[in-house]
């Protein structure tokens, strides 16, 4: 007993077939963030990082040579980061 098959649905030539850009899908998460206190256009993130204990110690020596909290330094570094590598 051989079953027909049903014909394969063809896409949509409506629907855009391309993925969506990091950048684009970015936008998006970011927009569902906490608008944060201060300059305009900043989010709060909040996430945990785990680190080796030689690594946090010395981002928190740094932290205290420079008169900065923990968060102050890292939210600095993660700028930084995202200017010098820009995706």
């Amino acid at each position: 007993m051989s079953r027909a098959r049903k014909p394969t649905p063809s896409p949509d030539p409506r629907k855009n077939p391309r993925k969506p850009l990091p950048e684009e899908l970015a936008r998006d998460a970011v927009a569902h963030e906490e608008v944060a206190a201060g300059p305009a256009d900043r989010v709060r993130m909040t996430f945990r990082v785990v680190l080796p204990r030689p690594v946090a110690e010395t981002l928190v020596a740094r932290a205290i040579r420079e008169e900065k909290n923990i968060g102050m330094l890292v939210t600095e570094l993660l700028e930084a980061a995202a200017k010098k590598g820009n995706g």
